[in-house]
C-alpha cells in the first residue's frame, strides 16, 4: 500500500448562485449537485485516479449518505477496510459556488468527529506497510497529533494540510510532519503574520521552518504554490486557466503530490505536476468528479 488517508469524507451538497441571501431572504440558484467529497476522501480519491494504492481509514454514519460513500471508494480502487461505521450522522458539505467560480463551504463534521486514536490503533498493522500518511482538520485534533506520532514511530512520513484552518493547532505537536500544506490564509491564522504579498508569504512560512517544519509548502490558488525547506526557497507558478468551479482544488493538489511525491521522491517535481492537476480540476464543476484519472492526465502533460 502507498498511502494511508486517515481523515475526513463529506457529501457534498452544491448550490451554483448568482448571490448569497441576505437576512431572512430567500433566493432561486440556478443550479445543484450532490456528490461525495470531504478533505481526507477527496484527496485519497485523487491520489488513487492517478495510480496510487489508498487505503482510506475513516468514519461514516448511519443514514443513507453512507452507503454511497463507501461505493465511491470501491469505484476509486480505494481499500475501505477501515471505513467504520458509526451510529452518528455522516458528515456533510453544503457549498455555495458564485458566478466568479469561487465558492464558501459550511462543514458538519458528524461521524468524522467520532475518528479516534484507537481507530489507528485498529488499524496499525496496514497502516504501518504506508509510505505515506496524509491528514487534514476535519477530524478530532487528538487523531491527529496521534496518527503523526504514529508515523514517526514507524519511519513514515507524514503530510498534514491543516485545513479547515484551526487556531488550536499546536505547531509543538506537528512539526514532526515531513509535509506542512496550509494556504494562505491559514498560514497567516497559525502565524499571526500577513500574507497579502509573497514577500509576506515568504516571511510567514519561514517561521515555521524555524519551528522546526521540515518542509513548508503554501498553496496560493492562482499566485501559484511556494516550497520552503533547509536551503530551499522556490516559487512555482500556477498553471493558467479558466476557472469553472474551484471546489476541491486544494485537495486535488494534496493528492496529487502524495501521489508523486511516493512514486518519485521528487519534491519539486511533484509540486509541478500538482500545480497542473489542480489548475485542471478548476475548469470542471463538482469536486472529485473534476479529478483527472491517471490516463486523462497523461494526455495534458503530454
Amino acid at each position: 500500500m502507498d498511502i494511508a488517508v486517515i481523515g475526513s469524507n463529506m457529501v457534498d451538497l452544491i448550490s451554483y448562485i448568482n448571490r448569497m441571501p441576505r437576512d431572512g431572504e430567500t433566493v432561486e440558484a440556478p443550479d445543484f449537485a450532490l456528490g461525495c467529497g470531504g478533505k481526507g476522501a477527496n484527496q485519497a480519491v485523487a491520489a488513487a485516479r492517478l495510480g496510487s494504492a489508498v487505503r482510506m481509514v475513516t468514519r461514516v454514519g448511519n443514514d443513507l449518505f453512507a452507503d454511497n460513500t463507501v461505493a465511491n471508494f470501491e469505484r476509486n480502487g480505494i481499500d475501505t477496510t477501515y471505513v467504520l461505521r458509526t451510529a452518528a450522522t455522516s458528515g456533510v458539505a453544503p457549498i455555495f459556488v458564485n458566478p466568479d467560480s469561487q465558492n464558501s463551504i459550511i462543514i458538519v463534521q458528524g461521524a468524522n468527529s467520532l475518528l479516534t486514536p484507537a481507530d489507528i490503533d485498529a488499524a496499525a498493522t496496514e497502516i504501518s506497510k504506508c509510505k505515506l500518511i496524509v491528514l487534514q482538520l476535519e477530524i478530532p485534533l487528538e487523531t491527529v497529533y496521534y496518527a503523526i506520532d504514529f508515523g514517526v514511530k514507524h519511519g513514515i512520513d507524514v503530510l498534514l494540510n491543516p485545513a479547515p484552518a484551526q487556531p488550536d493547532l499546536l505547531l509543538s505537536r506537528v512539526r514532526a510532519c515531513t509535509y506542512f500544506t496550509p494556504n494562505e490564509s491559514e498560514l497567516s491564522l497559525l502565524t499571526g503574520m500577513p500574507v497579502e504579498t509573497i514577500p509576506d508569504v515568504r516571511n510567514a512560512a519561514h517561521t515555521l521552518l524555524e519551528a522546526g517544519m521540515r518542509n513548508v509548502i503554501v498553496t496560493l490558488g492562482g499566485r501559484g504554490v511556494l516550497w520552503v525547506a533547509e536551503g530551499v526557497d522556490m516559487l512555482l507558478p500556477a498553471t493558467p486557466v479558466e476557472a469553472v468551479d474551484t471546489t476541491g482544488a486544494g485537495d486535488a493538489f494534496i493528492g496529487c503530490f502524495s501521489h508523486y511525491v511516493v512514486a518519485t521522491g521528487d519534491i519539486e517535481y511533484s509540486l509541478r505536476m500538482a500545480n497542473r492537476y489542480a489548475a485542471d480540476s478548476v475548469t470542471k464543476r463538482g469536486t472529485q468528479t473534476s479529478y483527472a484519472s491517471k490516463e486523462e492526465f497523461a494526455l495534458l502533460h503530454s
